[in-house]
């Protein structure tokens, strides 16, 4: 290990000053979410299941709006791109305080299409920053202040909500998010090496199109050939639409789905062994834990000299979360957690650096918001599958069912890992570097 890679790093001033400028843009968005949670339940007097399906339908909205937000960065430009975020964000978190139940459901899921794009954008011009090993270190860096931010952001977010109003503390976490997409805007970190050109200069070379690929295998009624015509038809499409998206890449998106799983997963499981013993009050002396472990985990995985597999990473934080079904008192709770923290921000920073590497730059934003969007879908995932498991069997039911499926994700994506990338027509006109 060589930690002197960090103080090299950070003598960079764009990187150092693209890791603030990513701390900055994501705190308010670390607070929404108890923020939500506490609107619904205190100031609208609903349930924590309609709180639940609020921050529901936000990660729906993010999840799908990520790769729309990330092609229009490579197509216009991080300025451009990033303004209807910044209207978006003011408008709707300054009238959603305001609104009824059902109409906060349609507000919360426009918001979540139009979230600021913070943490592709931040893994993106890294990816441009920084080259060969030391992506990896600087990911781990992007990944341990990612967890500062969500070790204060909610903490904040409580005080708002206890000590003046939910209303409030949504106005301003409108109001400092597209403060924050201004300030992006005004950084405007690269997305791109400067040596290459403009990707609307430099036309991807596309495959045939379907009515193309038609015209060539439409021509026979035999059953067996129409069905492979179909599939390659099928296959034909899809590489045209996404001409980045290789079979690796796609190991590398169930990997983060996997991570997701597992972390709001665990997140529950805490939440309901706390709140069944009688303990909730304690819950920050757990998720502290939980996240200093990560901090320290992100820092030993920066500091080596080589990448370890993603989905090697995943099934180790898979299989260390199992103790934490046994934990039987807050302190064994807290303990059990520190195993699989180490392995949290290195699991997000091996995968991040994967699809830097996998993927070109004129194409790295959409890859990068697809990145996001297969996070957010696990994240989404892994709340409710914890949460029937743990109604039906208690919280030893949540950590275990997110355990083994993760643990499966991640046998798989390290079964097939050697399977050897199938290059997209736009690395060949870009190699990454």
């Amino acid at each position: 290990m060589n930690f002197a890679v960090y103080r090299d790093l950070l003598r960079i001033r764009s990187v150092r000053t693209l890791l603030i400028v990513g701390m900055i843009a994501r705190f308010p968005h670390s607070a929404a979410g108890v923020l939500l949670t506490l609107h619904v339940v205190q100031t609208l007097d609903r349930g924590y299941a309609e709180a639940g399906a609020v921050a529901a339908v936000v990660t729906i909205g993010i999840a799908v709006g990520a790769p729309w937000r990330g092609r229009r960065i490579d197509s216009a430009g991080l300025r451009r791109a990033l303004i209807p975020s910044v209207i978006a964000e003011a408008v709707i978190w300054s009238v959603a305080p305001h609104l009824p139940y059902p109409w906060l459901l349609v507000a919360a899921l426009v918001g979540g299409l139009f979230t600021l794009p913070a943490f592709s954008v931040i893994r993106q011009a890294l990816g441009v920053l920084v080259e060969g090993d030391r992506r990896r270190t600087a990911f781990t860096l992007d990944a341990i202040s990612t967890e500062m931010v969500f070790m204060a952001g909610p903490a904040v977010g409580v005080v708002l909500a206890t000590q003046v109003s939910t209303v409030l503390g949504l106005t301003l976490v409108g109001v400092a998010t597209a403060s924050a997409g201004l300030f992006l805007m005004w950084f405007n970190p690269p997305t791109r090496s400067e040596q290459l050109p403009d990707a609307a200069t430099v036309p991807a070379a596309a495959p045939a199109g379907v009515g193309e690929a038609a015209a060539d295998l439409i021509g026979t009624r035999d059953a067996p050939t129409e069905r492979l015509a179909r599939h390659t038809l099928l296959r034909r499409g899809v590489r045209r639409a996404l001409p980045w998206l290789t079979f690796p890449l796609v190991i590398v998106m169930v990997i983060a789905a996997g991570a997701g799983l597992v972390l709001s997963g665990t997140e529950v499981g805490i939440v309901a062994a706390l709140e069944i013993s009688g303990d909730e009050g304690q819950l920050g002396l757990v998720f502290v834990a939980w996240c200093a472990a990560s901090v320290v985990g992100g820092l030993l995985y920066g500091a080596l000299h080589r990448p370890v597999p993603p989905s090697l990473l995943l099934l180790g934080m898979a299989l260390l979360t199992v103790p934490l079904a046994f934990a039987d008192s807050t302190l064994e709770l807290a303990l059990f957690s520190i195993p699989a923290g180490l392995l949290c921000a290195p699991v997000l920073s091996a995968a991040s650096e994967k699809v830097a590497d996998l993927v070109a730059e004129d194409r790295r934003g959409e890859a990068m918001g697809w990145y996001g969007s297969a996070l957010t879908s696990g994240v989404a995932l892994g709340a409710p599958l914890a949460g029937v498991l743990i109604d039906v069997t208690g919280p030893w039911g949540g950590f275990t069912a997110v355990a083994v499926v993760s643990s499966i994700l991640g046998v798989v994506g390290f079964s097939v890992r050697n399977i050897r990338q199938r290059p997209a027509p736009t690395a060949a006109l870009h190699p990454t570097r």
